[in-house]
C-alpha cells in the first residue's frame, strides 16, 4: 500500500515523470526510480525488515513521506475509527466474545488469500503458513440436508481415521485420546509393557444387569481421575492399581474431580475422531456407558460444533447417526470429487448445441400448446427481451404453431404477468423535454413471469431499490390515478386523468419503461405499440362529436384488461440466502449449466458470490452437480443432473450441419460470451445463424438466407 501511494505522490509532485521526451515513461522504470527515491528519503523502510533494528521505525520529516502516510491512514484506511474502536474495547464499552469456529472467519480471508507481494519478505508462496489453512473446511449446509454420501468415501475416511499403532507409545497416545477402549488382542503385548511401567491399567466396570454385563476396559494412568468420574456411582476396579504420580497431579487442570458429563464428552470425542459415522448404540458398546449418558455427551459435543447428527451410512440402518464434523466434511469432499471425476467437459460448440435443445429451439424439441408456452415462460422468466420480439421471435421459435390467444388466456387467467424488472437508468428521466411521457417502442425490454414468482423476481433484479417516479406530466397523473383507485381500464384512466387518449397511452408506456405498471393481458402492449396509428384514426372520428359532448366510441383490442401497479418492494432483503437460492434455481432452469460468463446478459441485483454459495448448498444437498462441464471458462461450474445427461448425449451425437436462425435479442445470442468472436448487439433487426452450434458470418450464409435477411419476420397466428 505504501509503495503504491508513494509512487502516486511522486508522479503528482513530478519527482518521477510519467512522460519523458514526449514518450510514456515505462512503468518498470517508474518503479525503479520511486524505489531509489524511497531508499534515499526513507532508508529504514527500504531496508530488509528481518535485519532491521528492534523498536519502532523512525519516520523522516519529509513532505512526501507525510503525504503518503496520510493517504494510507486516512484514504485507504480509517485509522481514526480504528483508534476509537480499540479505545472502546479497552474501556469496556465494546464487549469482546471469543468463538471457536469450524472454519476461518471471513475477517481472515484477506490475509489467507494474500498474494506474495502482501508479505515483507521474499519467501515463496508455497512456504507460507497461510497456505495450510483451508477456507472451505466446513459444510455449506446442515448435516441433515446433505445429499447421499458415497459408500466408498465413508469407508475410505474410516480407514484413514482408524489408528495404525506401531508400538506401545502410540497405544498410550490412543488411550489418552479415547479415555477408555475395549481390549485389543493384537495390541496386548504393548499394553502389558505399559502396565508394567505404570502407564496403563485395566478398569473393570460392573454391569447394571440391564444394558451391560461386567466389562474390562483399557485406560491410561494419566486419565484415572476422568475414568473415575466417567463411572461415578459404580464400584470400578483398577488392575494394576497405579496412582498418578505427584508430579502429574496437576495434569487434570484443577484440584477438584472432573465433571462426569465432561468426562463422557471427552471419551466420546476421542472415539468419534477415530470411528467415522457411528450410532449411539455403537458408542455405548465402545465406552461401556449407558445410552442416556452417551446422548448427554453427544449433545455437549454438538453444542461445541464438534459432532453432527444425521443419516450418513445406509449400512448402519435408518436410525440417527453421529460423526465428527471434520470427518464428515472429508467424506463430503471425497463424494464430490468422485462425482466430478465422472464428468467429461465439452467444447463451447457442443455446449451451444446443448443449449439450443435445452431451450427448445432446435428442430424437433419445440413445446406445444398452452402448457408448452407456460413451460417456456417458466424457463425464461426474469430475462428481459424487447417487447416487440417476444411473440415474433422468442415464443414462435420455442412453441410449435404459436398462437397469440394462448398468451392472452394465460395472462387473463392469472397464471402469467408481464412487466419490466430492471430499473431504468435515471439519466434525463424527468427532463423538461420528456414531460413525464414516453413514446411506445418495440425495443423497450420487458419479461414474462409466473405471477407467484413476481415478488422474488423483483427483489432479485432491483435489490432494495425502487423505480424513479415521474415528477409531472401524463405519467404522473396516471400513476396517481392508479394509486388512488387501484386497477383501472383504459377508458377509466382517461376519465380520471382528463387526458387525451394518446397522452394516457404515452403516460402508461412511460410507467411501463420505468417498471411500475403492468396489465391483465399482453394485448395492452400490442395496443400501445400501435398507439400512434390508432390515434390518427380515432382523431378523425372524434371530429364528429355526439350530442351532449360525448366522444365517438373507439374500438380497442380485446383482452387488454385493466392496468395495475407492480408491487413496490423496497428496503433491505429479509432472507438473502433464500433469494439467492431462488435465483440460482432459475439460472439452472434457464441454462442447465451455470457459470459466471453466462451472467453477461442477465439482470441481477444480487452479487454472483451469493448465487455461488447457493449453488454450493445445492451441491451439498445432492440437487446439482459441480465440476468442469464446459472447457475454456474459469471459475466454478454447476449443472442439473438431467443437464449432465443431455450434455453427454450431445457430445456423443454426430454433427449433422443443423442450421438454426434466431433473433439477436434471443437469450441464446451468446456470440462473444460462450462462442468466440465479436458480440452481436441485442437488437430486433439483427439475426444470428448457428450451424452445429457455431455462429456463421455473413459470407458463410447460404444465398437464400442472405436474401431473406431483409424480409419481415414470420407472422403470428391470431387465434
Amino acid at each position: 500500500m505504501f509503495a503504491s501511494r508513494w509512487r502516486w505522490n511522486l508522479n503528482r509532485s513530478l519527482a518521477v515523470l510519467r512522460f519523458r521526451g514526449g514518450k510514456k515513461n515505462p512503468l518498470p522504470i517508474q518503479r525503479m526510480e520511486s524505489d531509489d527515491l524511497m531508499a534515499a528519503v526513507f532508508p529504514a523502510l527500504a531496508a530488509c525488515q528481518e535485519n532491521a533494528a528492534a523498536g519502532p521505525v523512525q519516520i523522516p520529516d519529509h513532505v512526501l513521506v507525510r503525504q503518503t502516510l496520510d493517504d494510507c491512514l486516512h484514504e485507504a484506511m480509517d485509522v481514526d475509527a480504528l483508534v476509537d474502536v480499540v479505545s472502546r474495547v479497552s474501556s469496556g464499552d465494546i464487549r469482546t466474545h471469543f468463538v471457536e469456529s469450524t472454519e476461518p472467519s471471513v475477517l481472515s480471508h484477506e490475509i489467507l488469500n494474500g498474494k506474495p507481494y502482501t508479505f515483507l519478505d521474499d519467501a515463496p508462496l508455497e512456504e507460507r503458513r497461510t497456505r495450510a489453512v483451508q477456507l472451505r473446511r466446513g459444510l455449506p449446509v446442515e448435516a441433515k440436508e446433505l445429499g447421499r454420501l458415497d459408500v466408498a468415501a465413508i469407508e475410505r475416511v474410516r480407514a484413514e481415521a482408524a489408528p495404525e499403532l506401531r508400538g506401545h507409545e502410540e497405544l498410550h497416545d490412543l488411550l489418552l485420546s479415547v479415555l477408555v477402549c475395549r481390549p485389543r488382542a493384537e495390541n496386548q503385548q504393548w499394553f502389558d509393557e505399559l502396565a508394567a511401567s505404570g502407564r496403563a491399567m485395566t478398569v473393570r466396570v460392573p454391569g447394571d444387569g440391564a444394558d451391560f454385563a461386567d466389562v474390562a476396559l483399557w485406560c491410561a494412568t494419566e486419565r484415572r481421575a476422568w475414568v473415575q468420574a466417567l463411572f461415578a456411582g459404580s464400584d470400578v476396579d483398577f488392575s494394576p492399581d497405579h496412582e498418578l504420580p505427584a508430579t502429574l497431579a496437576g495434569a487434570r487442570g484443577g484440584d477438584g474431580a472432573p465433571d462426569p458429563d465432561v468426562s463422557a464428552a471427552l471419551a466420546l470425542r476421542g472415539h468419534l475422531e477415530v470411528s467415522g459415522p457411528v450410532t449411539v448404540e455403537m458408542l455405548a458398546e465402545l465406552t461401556a456407558l449407558a445410552p442416556s449418558r452417551v446422548n448427554v455427551g453427544l449433545a455437549r459435543l454438538e453444542a461445541e460444533g464438534f459432532a453432527m447428527r444425521g443419516h450418513f451410512d445406509a449400512a448402519l440402518g435408518a436410525g440417527e447417526q453421529w460423526c465428527a464434523r471434520h470427518l464428515l466434511a472429508r467424506i463430503h469432499a471425497y463424494t464430490q470429487n468422485r462425482l466430478r471425476r465422472e464428468i467429461e467437459p465439452v467444447s463451447a460448440q457442443d455446449f451451444m448445441r446443448f443449449l439450443l435443445r435445452w431451450q427448445h429451439v432446435a428442430p424437433g424439441t419445440q413445446r406445444q400448446g398452452r402448457a408448452g408456452l407456460l413451460a417456456v415462460v417458466d424457463q425464461l422468466q426474469g430475462f428481459e427481451v424487447a417487447a416487440g420480439a417476444w411473440e415474433e421471435s422468442i415464443f414462435s421459435a420455442r412453441v410449435e404453431q404459436y398462437k397469440r390467444q394462448w398468451l392472452e388466456d394465460l395472462c387473463l387467467s392469472g397464471e402469467l404477468v408481464w412487466g419490466r424488472l430492471a430499473l431504468r437508468p435515471p439519466d434525463a428521466l424527468d427532463s423538461p423535454e420528456r414531460r413525464g411521457s414516453s413514446t411506445p417502442s418495440r425495443a423497450t425490454p420487458v419479461t414474462f413471469m409466473l405471477r407467484e414468482d413476481l415478488p422474488w423476481l423483483l427483489r432479485s433484479a432491483r435489490g432494495g431499490s425502487l423505480p424513479d417516479e415521474p415528477a409531472h406530466g401524463p405519467a404522473r397523473d396516471v400513476l396517481e390515478a392508479l394509486r388512488a383507485n387501484g386497477a383501472m381500464f383504459h377508458s377509466e384512466l382517461r376519465q380520471a386523468t382528463g387526458r387525451l387518449p394518446i397522452e394516457v397511452e404515452e403516460g402508461l408506456w412511460d410507467l411501463v419503461a420505468r417498471g411500475m405498471v403492468t396489465a391483465d393481458g399482453f394485448g395492452a402492449v400490442r395496443s400501445l405499440l400501435s398507439a400512434r396509428e390508432s390515434w390518427k384514426r380515432r382523431h378523425r372520428q372524434d371530429q364528429r362529436m355526439r350530442l351532449g359532448g360525448r366522444r365517438a366510441p373507439s374500438l380497442r383490442q380485446g383482452g387488454e384488461g385493466r392496468w395495475a401497479l407492480l408491487p413496490a418492494l423496497g428496503g433491505a432483503i429479509d432472507e438473502p440466502d433464500a433469494l439467492a437460492e431462488q435465483v440460482a434455481g432459475q439460472l439452472l432452469a434457464r441454462w442447465g449449466v451455470v457459470f459466471f460468463d453466462l451472467l453477461a446478459r442477465e439482470n441481477l441485483g444480487i452479487a454472483w458470490r451469493e448465487v455461488l454459495w447457493a449453488l454450493r448448498r445445492f451441491e451439498a444437498r445432492g440437487l446439482v452437480r459441480g465440476g468442469r462441464f464446459v472447457n475454456g471458462f474459469a471459475g466454478e461450474q454447476y449443472a442439473l443432473p438431467e443437464a449432465v445427461e443431455d450434455l453427454r448425449r450431445v457430445r456423443r451425437s454426430a454433427r449433422k450441419e443443423e442450421v438454426i436462425a434466431l433473433s439477436a435479442v434471443d437469450p441464446l445470442n451468446l456470440c462473444g460470451i460462450v462462442l468466440p468472436g465479436a458480440r452481436v448487439p441485442a437488437v430486433r433487426t439483427n439475426r444470428i445463424t448457428y450451424k452445429d452450434g457455431l455462429a456463421l458470418s455473413e459470407d458463410q450464409l447460404p444465398l437464400a438466407q442472405r436474401a431473406a435477411r431483409g424480409r419481415a419476420l414470420p407472422t403470428i397466428a391470431g387465434s
